[in-house]
């Protein structure tokens, strides 16, 4: 598939990208570039192959799901610069 310069214009206006007048016709080479190699993508045989998400097969660590101490609001705030009726006070920026 090509693309002229025309359509490489409308993509650069439709992604926000400021491409001066004589960039565009290297730009629609790249973005046919691209759609080339796509297009020889589709063509590989995958079936059969599972999706992955990594080429080693890793799970992430996990932590159990147990229950912690809870109503430690004291020791939290005694860390605080400033706390008022056991909440963090912080110093107003929006007027």
């Amino acid at each position: 598939m090509s693309i002229d310069i025309d359509t490489a214009r409308r993509v650069a206006h439709l992604a926000r990208i400021a491409v001066r007048e004589e960039d565009l016709p290297a730009l629609a080479g790249e973005l046919s570039g691209i759609l080339t190699f796509m297009e020889q993508l589709n063509e590989v045989d995958v079936t059969g192959v599972e999706p992955m998400t990594s080429v080693t097969p890793m799970r992430l660590k996990r932590r159990a799901d147990v229950v912690t101490d809870g109503n430690i609001q004291a020791q939290i705030l005694a860390n605080a610069p400033d706390a008022r009726e056991g909440f963090f006070a912080v110093p107003k920026v929006v007027e």
